[in-house]
């Protein structure tokens, strides 16, 4: 009888913590600023209920964000746009650097998509020009 006492696993027991803590904690958890291993440690809570909450409460917490699926591909395709401009610009440097200086830097430093995109460019500019 003695024996069962010792082989018996412990029991724990766990604070409730309120609403808002367990939000910060989800939030903490799905930007990376800390591990579940690490917040189980500091709160005292269990991994897997950590990661009962982020699965329950991850979605409440982007709702309460309050970005619209509208909103959010809105400001995607704004970013697409503001990429765009910025990868053109850029490849308009290349080709201009490219004429100065005489020399094809782009084909051993670039990638080969990016190469393409510059080749048909310069097609294009050499038809516009001529």
């Amino acid at each position: 009888m003695e024996q069962e006492k010792f082989n018996r696993c412990p029991k724990y027991t766990y604070q409730k913590l309120p609403f808002q803590i367990k939000l910060q904690i989800v939030q903490k958890v799905t930007n990376g600023q800390i591990s579940i291993n690490h917040a189980a440690k500091t709160y005292g809570i269990s991994r897997s209920t950590i990661d009962y909450w982020v699965k329950k409460l991850a979605t409440f917490n982007q709702k309460s964000i309050g970005m619209s699926k509208d909103q959010e591909i809105k400001k995607l395709k704004e970013k697409i746009q503001e990429l765009e401009f910025v990868k053109d610009f850029q490849q308009d440097l290349i080709l201009d650097f490219e004429e100065i200086v005489g020399k094809e830097i782009s084909k051993k430093h670039l990638p080969k998509d990016l190469i393409k995109e510059l080749e048909k460019k310069k097609r294009n500019r050499s038809k516009n020009n001529g």
